[in-house]
């Protein structure tokens, strides 16, 4: 993992109003979120064991 320094942005008072950060890091960030926003639709799914997964693929021809 790539070690950062941060950057902010203030305003005239020296509150931090924004951050600066290398375009990787907020690409990874960006997938992270759309990665929980696909868990928290998905949240009220019915579930399968691990078999039945394995199973499955197997019927399918994909394991």
């Amino acid at each position: 993992m790539q070690i950062f320094k941060e950057k902010y942005i203030v305003n005239e008072k020296g509150k931090k109003t924004a951050a600066i950060l290398p375009i990787k890091k907020y690409e990874e960030l960006i997938e992270d979120v759309h990665d929980l926003a696909i868990v928290a639709e998905r949240r009220d799914e019915p579930t399968i064991t691990f078999g039945k997964l394995k199973e499955r693929l197997r019927k399918n021809g994909l394991l």
